[in-house]
């Protein structure tokens, strides 16, 4: 039974392990200019991959990639948006009575990170992306190790949640 109960636990560690792993480099393109997104009335939900040397790559649906190179980057800023969680309250307050409006005293924060670059053309374009909450603190010093460029920080929050200080 022990053995069972430790093969258990190694078991969910390693994939829970796998599960964060996997989650965070959840992106979305929300908006901007690039050429592969003109068509998009939504969001377009994907992956965003830093591990290529030489550029940023947004993998989207059945593996598409829209990349955008370092070198090419003119300016990187990281914003946080907050808002309140009234569909959530809405919904609880129907399960649970007057308790529920309790939900509306928590709030959700939406990441986003907006990249100003140059295109093929040398035109300059941007793209907005909407980043997992557990994207922050690694992927922005990416960024700037591998463009050269400093990250900007819209609020003083937003800095404190992309370095811890």
């Amino acid at each position: 039974m022990l053995k069972k109960l430790s093969l258990l636990l190694i078991f969910s560690l390693l994939f829970g392990s796998v599960a964060v792993y996997a989650k965070s480099d959840k992106a979305s393109y929300y908006g901007g200019t690039m050429a592969a997104f003109k068509d998009a009335k939504k969001e377009v939900k994907g992956r965003l991959v830093a591990t290529d040397e030489k550029e940023l790559q947004f993998i989207y649906e059945k593996n598409q990639i829209a990349s955008i190179p370092y070198a090419n980057f003119i300016d990187i800023e990281y914003g946080q948006k907050s808002g309140r969680r009234i569909g959530a309250a809405v919904a609880t307050t129907i399960l649970l009575g007057p308790l529920g409006l309790l939900t509306l005293f928590s709030k959700k924060q939406k990441h986003f990170v907006t990249i100003g670059f140059t295109d093929e053309a040398g035109k300059e374009q941007v793209a907005v992306f909407k980043i997992d909450k557990d994207m922050v603190r690694t992927f922005l010093p990416i960024l700037e190790a591998r463009s050269g460029k400093k990250v900007e920080y819209q609020s003083k929050g937003a800095e404190k949640k992309a370095t811890g200080k």
